[in-house]
């Protein structure tokens, strides 16, 4: 199993400086032990205009089906002897990528204690493969390598150079060149896709390859056209690990598009307290009321934007009226207690007809979200930094336009009233702002007069004679007649979730 890494340089800049990333010097030749066999590291070149460096992982088949017990591709138990005659010992596969992982790991980590200007450092790359399982073709080959920036040549390799008729075999002799990536770039797409290729991997796939993938896939297997393939094969098609992961990808390519940290967009849950308000009449006395107003609006199909942890969600089934009920929240870890909460996966067919729950930012356009009755945003934009606000707004208004929508936010006259609020202080640490009752009814009625919508003001909970009540509910129905002024959205807002 052979693999080669080669770049050239300059008097200036020498090509011999990928010793020092891969941190093997060029005049010596390194082996290295692996659970499979015996991992070599030599330089067949290097001098300042030029520089390969080759990786030789020489497979012991006894030692693979030993540690395999029978299992993996070529060693079922009724086939004995192609548990040690198989491609394994030549060919690339996950073996080959363990043993990059194992040998270069300071290199796909980007380390040079050395030379630490070097890791960032963009140079001319040319990776050789004599020998790549291609479950897809060469096709398949290219799908995966050129959104990533290599230039790629890969030549089907004949089953019989003697006998053209027998046609190709699913190998390929691969060659990647590039001009605009790092060393620890190059070996973390090696890493992943050497075993998405080979579809198939030499040890048990165990909850904790999401993990090295997302770690070897940062910075663009968010963004890879062929993501999907990519997560299902390097997990071996476990469902469970590949939605996992899914997830997670999904969950940081909005946190970069928003130019924020994943755990400041996951934050949903609240790590030591239920994020229902307390006391808990008043969360109760909440979803009473939008119950109430959902019901005298006649809708049926009803969007929880925001849904969090799903207590909405699961009052809104207990009620047959409401024949499709969607709960979106941005949060991965909020929508799993959700599905916990509603039993997703224990109930029955009609039951779970009438129930989705979807990830996706309110800040953006969705296609999913257009032609429902109602919306709900309960105890959310008051989460959002008041920036943000006029995203939701066209989202939500302008956007999806449900004939009815439902906002709830904390007046914060009223905080003088619970006796454990510090002064000054927001009744959750993550609200970002908390409005008057003037301020409130001011934003509801701009937003209805642009969008073409009708507003009544609803109290929920004690409506105190001098502080107003605890919670205040917008009720905007789209007046008869008018389409309303949705305005035009900036690029960002274009965007759909």
């Amino acid at each position: 199993m052979f693999l080669t890494i080669s770049t050239t340089g300059t008097p200036e800049r020498p090509a011999t400086d990928l010793g020092f990333l891969l941190h093997k010097h060029p005049d010596n030749a390194q082996k290295f032990s692996t659970s499979y066999g015996t991992a070599h590291v030599i330089y067949p070149e290097a001098t300042a205009e030029r520089c390969t460096a080759a990786l030789i992982l020489e497979v012991d088949p006894v030692a693979l089906v030993r540690r395999g017990k029978g299992k993996g591709r070529g060693g079922a138990p009724d086939a004995a002897l192609a548990q040690y005659v198989n491609d394994r010992p030549y060919a690339a596969s996950s073996l080959l990528a363990v043993a990059l992982s194992a040998v270069f790991s300071s290199a796909m980590k980007g380390q040079c204690n050395a030379r630490p200007e070097l890791p960032a450092e963009t140079r001319p790359l040319r990776v050789e493969v004599p020998a790549l399982p291609a479950r897809g073709g060469a096709e398949l080959v290219r799908g995966l390598f050129e959104p990533l920036g290599w230039t790629v040549t890969a030549e089907a390799v004949p089953l019989d150079e003697r006998f053209p008729e027998w046609g190709d075999s699913r190998y390929v002799r691969l060659e990647l060149e590039s001009r605009e990536l790092t060393v620890a770039e190059a070996l973390r797409h090696l890493y992943v896709l050497l075993p998405v290729l080979d579809d198939a991997k030499h040890y048990w796939v165990a909850p904790d390859e999401v993990d090295k993938l997302l770690r070897a896939g940062e910075g663009w297997l968010q963004d890879h056209p062929e993501q999907k393939l990519i997560t299902s094969r390097y997990l071996s098609r476990r469902w469970s690990l590949t939605r996992q992961a899914l997830e997670r990808l999904e969950l940081a390519r909005l946190a970069e598009t928003d130019d924020i940290a994943v755990e400041e967009i996951d934050n949903a849950v609240d790590e030591e307290t239920d994020t229902e308000e307390k006391p808990v009449p008043l969360a109760v006395q909440r979803r009473d009321a939008i119950l109430a107003a959902l019901h005298a609006s006649g809708a049926s199909r009803v969007l929880d934007l925001g849904c969090g942890q799903g207590q909405l969600v699961q009052a809104l089934l207990k009620d047959t009226r409401f024949t499709e009920i969607v709960g979106v929240d941005v949060s991965m870890r909020a929508l799993t207690i959700a599905s916990r909460r509603l039993k997703l996966d224990r109930m029955g067919e009609r039951q779970a007809a009438r129930v989705r729950l979807l990830q996706g930012s309110l800040a953006y356009t969705d296609r999913r979200l257009k032609g429902y009755d109602a919306a709900v945003l309960s105890e959310v934009i008051e989460h959002l930094d008041l920036p943000r606000l006029p995203a939701l707004e066209y989202a939500v208004f302008g956007s999806a336009r449900p004939r009815t929508v439902l906002v709830t936010t904390p007046n914060v006259e009223y905080n003088v009233r619970w006796e454990t609020l510090p002064a000054g202080h927001s009744r959750h640490g993550d609200h970002r702002f908390e409005w008057t009752r003037e301020e409130f009814r001011s934003w509801a009625g701009t937003v209805a007069e642009r969008h073409g919508y009708d507003v009544e003001f609803t109290p929920v909970g004690l409506d105190d004679p001098e502080v107003g009540p605890p919670t205040q509910m917008a009720v905007f129905t789209q007046a008869t007649g008018t389409t309303g002024n949705t305005g035009t959205p900036n690029a960002k807002e274009e965007k759909a979730a």
